[in-house]
């Protein structure tokens, strides 16, 4: 009994946190912490859904009793690409970017597709009546 509470005191504990990097991008993702893990699901927002790239540096979050459940919960944000205001909201990925404004403002920006359908085709103006229409 004495020797199975030393081992318990004396055991390692891994921190519940922690940045790694992904080495396999996806979900799930391989992430190398102090060494490499691989299958870690990711988590996001409901309704969200990310995929992070190898390379990105991203928080790992040991879940379980031990933390035998790790999984990863976001990427490093890094320097925003524009001023944000407080409130304000900004998505990007690649060339493609959302910001939505405190003020209620929404700016769309990249290749903007309706139900897959680029938007300038759906606008086209009228073609102008003929004179023969007309009488």
């Amino acid at each position: 009994m004495w020797l199975s509470k030393q081992s318990k005191q004396t055991g390692r504990r891994e921190d519940p946190a922690e940045l790694g990097t992904v080495t396999l991008g996806g979900d799930p993702a391989g992430v190398y912490l102090s060494g490499e893990r691989r299958n870690l699901p990711v988590i996001a927002p409901g309704g969200y859904y990310w995929r992070p790239a190898a390379g990105q540096q991203v928080l790992v979050l040991k879940t379980g009793a031990e933390g035998e459940l790790p999984c990863v919960a976001g990427v490093r944000a890094g320097a925003c690409p524009e001023a944000l205001q407080a409130g304000d909201l900004l998505l990007t990925a690649g060339g493609a970017a959302v910001r939505i404004g405190a003020d209620g403002s929404l700016d769309l920006r990249g290749n903007l597709l309706l139900n897959g359908r680029p938007i300038e085709n759906l606008f086209e103006p009228k073609p102008e009546e003929t004179e023969t229409e007309a009488t």
